[in-house]
């Protein structure tokens, strides 16, 4: 069953008929001729705001329920959510992506990756009955996200399967060495100053070029953002965040707005106000600082003053 939107729209103002055709583009929905829409019925909601402002502003609206009488007109109806050429043209951006990779900057890659990422999720939220070509593009985000890591991040993280994330006594875990990989980004640099800030205000950092090969953590030590390491990816969380939760600093609404910025900048997701500025300083500092306790210091000054920064409006 679907969903048929019945649209007459006012001639004036013109920002209406802007806003209204701007977001039947943004809905995905299929257009059976001009000024008939459709959408799933599970998705009938989201015409209601389109048909109020129609309405308001004299024009005709109305919704009706559609349903095929046989197979060869649901076939018809479901073409009009055709999206392979959409992830075809996604894929074209995809490959450009990872065909620059060797000449990239790494933070010009990763906030490439990042649009790239996003681009593929707002296509997944309008597809509306994935097929083979969603599934394919997936994967070929995937093999693009393990480029970037193999290109700039040996020995990333591949993340555990979520499970409670233990709650641990931080008065056990004073004066440690700390192992992860060198020249930290933007996890690693957060989670030295989550660990020195909050949990090990003595922690001496060790800094490895390959965790999981040549140079493995020295006995003691505790690892934190590398395959195998005590802390590492959870699920969909990063490294600075199973480190707040485990503990118990997950509370800090501050902390949480830093881990939010972190989570966008490592992995993508929602994007958030702080993130392009933040990625910027710390890149900057990477530039100018090749000894990564140097660099460290540095960043942590960063981050003492976006945990110092009044939250903004809501």
């Amino acid at each position: 069953m679907w969903s048929v939107l019945f649209l007459t729209l006012p001639t004036q103002p013109n920002a209406v008929r802007l806003r209204v055709w701007r977001a039947l583009k943004t809905l995905g929905c299929g257009s059976m001729r001009d000024g008939v829409y459709v959408l799933p019925q599970s998705k009938t909601a989201l015409f209601d705001p389109l048909v109020a402002e129609v309405q308001a502003h004299g024009g005709q609206a109305s919704v009706l329920e559609l349903s095929a009488p046989n197979e060869a007109q649901r076939a018809e109806i479901l073409a009009l959510f055709d999206r392979t050429e959409a992830y075809a043209q996604w894929s074209v951006e995809a490959q450009n992506l990872a065909a620059a990779l060797p000449v990239l900057a790494e933070t010009e890659a990763r906030r490439r990756w990042r649009g790239t990422a996003e681009a593929l999720q707002a296509l997944l939220r309008i597809d509306y009955y994935p097929a083979a070509a969603a599934e394919q593009a997936q994967a070929e985000l995937d093999a693009l996200r393990q480029a970037l890591d193999a290109r700039f991040s040996r020995g990333e993280p591949v993340a555990q399967a979520p499970h409670g994330i233990p709650r641990l006594d931080v008065r056990k875990f004073r004066g440690k060495r700390w192992a992860t990989r060198e020249r930290p980004w933007v996890d690693r640099l957060a989670c030295a100053w989550l660990i020195r800030r909050f949990i090990d205000p003595e922690a001496r950092f060790v800094w490895l070029a390959d965790p999981a090969g040549s140079t493995p953590a020295p006995r003691g030590a505790l690892g934190f953002d590398y395959d195998g390491a005590r802390f590492t990816h959870v699920g969909s969380r990063v490294t600075f965040e199973v480190l707040a939760t485990s503990f118990c600093l997950d509370a800090d609404p501050r902390l949480q707005r830093i881990a939010r910025t972190v989570h966008f900048l490592d992995i993508g997701g929602i994007p958030v106000p702080e993130a392009a500025g933040l990625e910027a300083v710390l890149a900057g500092l990477r530039e100018v600082h090749a000894d990564d306790d140097s660099l460290t210091l540095a960043a942590a000054a960063v981050f003492d003053a976006l945990h110092a920064a009044p939250a903004g409006p809501a």
